[in-house]
C-alpha cells in the first residue's frame, strides 16, 4: 500500500507540474483548496484536512492514518483599462486578453504515531499572468508578465499535549518569468527615426522557503498560528529582440539576443486565525493576514548586450492586511455547506501601479460545499472578487509637453471568477 501511495502522489505531481506551467496566475495565490477556499479562506484555526499543510502545518497532527488530497481553482481573470487622454480612439478603451488560469495541489499526510505526523505539499502561491495587445499605448511598459512559482513542500508536524501542536516545512521553491515589453530605439542621430522593438525577457531562478504553525483546540474552539518566510529569487536568463520591423541596414547589425539577470523579495506573510463552534452543526472562522509587501522595493533588471542600459524598476509597495471570514455548516452527517467573505488590501502605491500587474483593493465573497462517502470526499467552491476601480498615472509613460498632458493615465477595472474543486481520500 505505501509504495502504491508513493507511485499516485510522483504521478499527481507531474501531471499537475505539467499543466501549471503553461499558465500564469496572480502574485498571491491563497486558493489551494477547496473547502478552505469556499470559507473565504479563514482556515488558519481550522486546518481539518490535508491542505492545513499549507494553511497551517500543525493541524495535520490531528489528521488520521494516511490522507491525500489534489485539487485545482479555475481562475477566469478580466481586467481592462480605460486611457481618456489617447489620440487614438481605438485605445480609449482596452482589454487584457481573456485566460483561464487553473494553479493546482496535491497534498499527502501520514500519521506515525500520536506524537508525530509528516506531510508533503505541492502548490503555487505566488505568480502573475497578465497580457496586453501588442501596439497598444502602454507597450513601452509591458505586453505580457507571466511569473510562475511551484513549492514543493515536506513538513512534520508534533503534537505536543492533547490540546497543542506544532508545525514545520521547508519549501524548494522553482520560478519561471516571462516578460515583454516593446522598446522605443532612436536612429534620429543617423537620420532613420524611432522604432519599435520587442523584447522577451525569459528567465528561472529557486530558492529555500520555511513555513511553521501553531495549533490550539479547546471544547467547543480552536485557535491558530501560521508564519510563511520571505525569501528572495535570482532569476538567469535571456532577452530576445525582434527587429524585424526595423529597416534592413540597421536590423541586420542590430543584436538579437543576450543574457539578463534580476532578482525578486517574497514577503514573511503571518496569520492568525481563530474557528468557534457555536452548535453542534455551526462552527465560525475568522481569519487576520499581515502580509509584509515592503520588501518588494525595487528590483533591477541587468541586461548584458552591447549599448543596452540596466532596467531600475522602482516598485515601493507596503505591508498590507487581510481578514477573512467564514462559517460552515453541517447540513446533514455528510453534506457540509460553507461560505465566506474577504476583504484584501492592496500594497500596491498608485503612484507605481501599471499594466504589469494593476491592483486594488478588492471584496471576495464566497460560497460551496462538501460532500463525504465513506473514505472519499470531494469540495466544491466558487468565489467572486470584485476590484476597487483605481486611476493610476501608468508612471507617466507618454507626457505631451506643450498641453501638461499624460496620454498613458488610466482607469482600471478587475473581476475575478473563481471555481474550486478538491478531491480527498483516507487510507
Amino acid at each position: 500500500m505505501k509504495r502504491n501511495i508513493i507511485y499516485v502522489a510522483f504521478l499527481v505531481l507531474v501531471f499537475f507540474a505539467g499543466a501549471q506551467v503553461t499558465k500564469g496566475s496572480g502574485f498571491l495565490i491563497y486558493e489551494h483548496g477547496a473547502a478552505a477556499m469556499a470559507m473565504g479562506g479563514a482556515f488558519v484555526g481550522v486546518a481539518d484536512d490535508p491542505t492545513a499543510i499549507f494553511h497551517n502545518p500543525a493541524g495535520i497532527a490531528w489528521l488520521e492514518g494516511t490522507q491525500f488530497s489534489l485539487g485545482t481553482t479555475l481562475i477566469i481573470f478580466d481586467a481592462s483599462v480605460r486611457l481618456p487622454n489617447s489620440l487614438d480612439p481605438a485605445f480609449q478603451e482596452v482589454d487584457a486578453e481573456s485566460k483561464v488560469f487553473y494553479p493546482s495541489t496535491f497534498y499527502l499526510a501520514h500519521k506515525f504515531n500520536d506524537t508525530i505526523t509528516a506531510g508533503f505539499g505541492f502548490y503555487s502561491p505566488y505568480g502573475l499572468g497578465l497580457e496586453w495587445p501588442q501596439d497598444y499605448p502602454l507597450r513601452y511598459i509591458s505586453t505580457k508578465s507571466d511569473m510562475k512559482t511551484f513549492f514543493l513542500n515536506p513538513c512534520i508536524a508534533l503534537k505536543f499535549t492533547d490540546d497543542l501542536s506544532f508545525g514545520f516545512g521547508i519549501s524548494y521553491i522553482l520560478a519561471t518569468l516571462d516578460f515583454l515589453q516593446v522598446q522605443r530605439v532612436d536612429f534620429s542621430a543617423i537620420g532613420m527615426g524611432e522604432y519599435d522593438v520587442p523584447a522577451t525577457l525569459d528567465a528561472s531562478g529557486s530558492a529555500i522557503g520555511l513555513n511553521a504553525g501553531l495549533l490550539y483546540r479547546g471544547e467547543n474552539y480552536s485557535l491558530g498560528f501560521n508564519w510563511r518566510g520571505g525569501f528572495e529569487i535570482e532569476f538567469d536568463g535571456d532577452i530576445a529582440l525582434d527587429p524585424s520591423e526595423l529597416p534592413a541596414p540597421v536590423a541586420a547589425v542590430f543584436p538579437k539576443s543576450g543574457a539578463a539577470k534580476t532578482a525578486f523579495s517574497f514577503p514573511h506573510i503571518i496569520g492568525i486565525g481563530a474557528s468557534f463552534n457555536l452548535t453542534d452543526a455551526l462552527m465560525l472562522s475568522a481569519d487576520i493576514h499581515y502580509v509584509r509587501w515592503s520588501s518588494y522595493d525595487k528590483f533591477t533588471v541587468e541586461i548584458e548586450i552591447p549599448d543596452f542600459e540596466d532596467l531600475l524598476v522602482v516598485e515601493e509597495w507596503d505591508d498590507s492586511f487581510l481578514i477573512r471570514g467564514g462559517l460552515q455548516y453541517l447540513w446533514k452527517e455528510n453534506i457540509a455547506l460553507r461560505a465566506g467573505i474577504i476583504y484584501d488590501q492592496t500594497p500596491q502605491p498608485v503612484k507605481t501601479m501599471d499594466p504589469i500587474l494593476p491592483d486594488a483593493d478588492r471584496w471576495a465573497f464566497t460560497g460551496g460545499f462538501g460532500y463525504t462517502s465513506g473514505n472519499f470526499v470531494i469540495d466544491v467552491a466558487y468565489q467572486l472578487e470584485l476590484f476597487k476601480e483605481r486611476r493610476s498615472p501608468n508612471r507617466d509613460i507618454l507626457i505631451f509637453i506643450p498641453g501638461g498632458v499624460n496620454y498613458g493615465e488610466g482607469i482600471y477595472n478587475t473581476t475575478a471568477h473563481l471555481i474550486g474543486v478538491s478531491l480527498g481520500y483516507k487510507f
